[in-house]
């Protein structure tokens, strides 16, 4: 199972820890949208930037 993720609000302005998280997961401006897989790995990038992203699984 893989989770889609796409980048929906801005990186400026936020915490460098916040922009290299989305650069983990392949996230660079807005509308940008990766798939990863479900892992545990994952889902902890997820939960540090969730407020600018939009989770769904495939």
């Amino acid at each position: 199972m893989a989770i889609k993720i796409e980048l929906v609000k801005s990186l400026n302005g936020r915490l460098k820890e916040q922009i290299a998280t989305a650069g983990a997961l392949g996230l660079r401006k807005i509308g940008d949208v990766t798939v990863q897989p479900d892992n545990p790995q994952t889902k902890g990038k997820i939960q540090k930037i969730i407020h600018l992203i939009k989770v769904t699984e495939e």
